[in-house]
């Protein structure tokens, strides 16, 4: 009986997980399809991810909604996901086909310290992404596009790092914060005044919220907080720790803290 770790397919391996999936089952790349010319379904659009950097590590977050067109398809959607250990990714755009650009990112990074027997840099991975992106482009010139946010731990430099994407693949390193989808000018805005250089991590996770807060505030497809049906934003940090998903109770209180304010000063605007 042959053995099954010398086959064809194993003989074709490479430590890219998608370019071995493109030579050996093109067709199960979420970024190999076709539409017919002039048509783009319906599909629910993810919206709004904020970033920003603090001492020592980096967070991302994301409301809970996705619409299409003038329908709230779900506000249960999450659009914030680790990577590995010490990346996480956020998406805007084509929710499904988002998700499953995520999960190919996902088993390429794995696949990659399997086969190599270590990490992948941090600039490797954000350029890996950009890669997937890239290969999306035909879909998002038939407005199905993917637009990403990542952001890791750097071990060689010991901080923090995010970079943003365009709809090509192009991948441009951003400094402090950064702030993408539909509610994302009104998120940057707020990130401008909240965002400071030395903020404690606690302090970091209440900017990322009141961002989304007055993001939710302006952009009908961004969704707020939700004590009713006691939903929040999904926020992770990383640090030379790893990943960490931030907890419901941690961001109840914070989301109820900005209510509060907000409901105190009386503010219209």
């Amino acid at each position: 009986m042959q053995d099954p770790s010398t086959g064809p397919l194993a003989t074709q391996a490479t430590s890219s997980f998608t370019e071995h999936l493109q030579r050996s089952r093109p067709e199960l790349l979420p970024f190999n399809q076709s539409l017919p010319a002039g048509t783009v379904p319906s599909s629910p659009h993810a919206t709004t991810i904020v970033a920003l950097t603090y001492p020592g590590g980096v967070l991302m977050a994301g409301d809970r909604r996705a619409t299409m067109g003038n329908i709230i398809a779900s506000r249960h959607i999450e659009k914030v996901f680790p990577a590995d250990e010490y990346s996480v990714l956020g998406i805007a755009g084509t929710a499904g086909l988002a998700i499953d650009i995520t999960r190919l990112f996902q088993v390429e990074l794995e696949h990659y310290e399997k086969i190599e027997g270590t990490l992948l840099s941090l600039v490797g991975k954000a350029n890996r992404l950009g890669a997937m992106i890239r290969g999306n482009l035909p879909m998002a010139m038939q407005g199905m596009a993917v637009i990403p946010l990542f952001a890791g731990f750097d071990h060689v430099s010991g901080v923090g790092r995010l970079f943003s994407y365009d709809v090509t693949g192009g991948r441009y390193e951003e400094q402090e914060h950064h702030s993408v989808g539909s509610g994302s000018v009104f998120a940057r805005g707020a990130l401008k005044k909240l965002w400071k250089p030395n903020l404690s991590e606690e302090a970091a996770v209440a900017v990322a919220v009141e961002a989304l807060y007055d993001a939710a505030d302006d952009d009908s497809a961004t969704g707020g907080p939700d004590p009713v049906r006691q939903l929040w934003p999904v926020v992770y940090t990383v640090n030379r720790a790893g990943t960490r998903r931030v907890p419901e109770r941690d961001l109840a209180a914070i989301a109820g803290a900005i209510v509060e304010s907000r409901a105190i000063a009386g503010r219209e605007a």
